[in-house]
C-alpha cells in the first residue's frame, strides 16, 4: 500500500505513541486502547463528526470485534 507523504505526516498529528515500559503486559494492552480511540475521536472531530456520531461508530466497531472474536481460532493462527 502506498502512501502520500502527506497522509505520512498526517499521522503524527493523529497518532500517540504509547510508553513501552514501565507497565504490566494488561496495563499496556488497556493503554494502547485507550490512546487508539482518543487518536481516532481525534480523527473524527476534525473530520467534522459530532460526538453522537463518533460514539456510534466506536460502539458499532467494538460490538463487532467482540461479536466475532473466536479465541480457539486466535490461538491456533498465532
Amino acid at each position: 500500500m502506498a502512501f502520500m507523504a502527506e497522509e505520512l505526516s498526517d499521522y503524527g498529528l493523529f497518532v500517540t505513541e504509547f510508553p513501552k515500559s514501565g507497565y504490566s503486559l494488561v496495563d499496556y494492552l488497556q493503554g494502547r486502547v485507550h490512546f487508539a480511540l482518543l487518536d481516532q475521536m481525534k480523527l473524527m472531530h476534525a473530520s467534522g463528526m459530532t460526538q453522537n456520531e463518533m460514539r456510534e461508530v466506536i460502539m458499532t466497531s467494538i460490538a463487532r470485534i467482540v461479536d466475532h472474536f473466536e479465541p480457539e481460532k486466535e490461538s491456533e493462527s498465532s
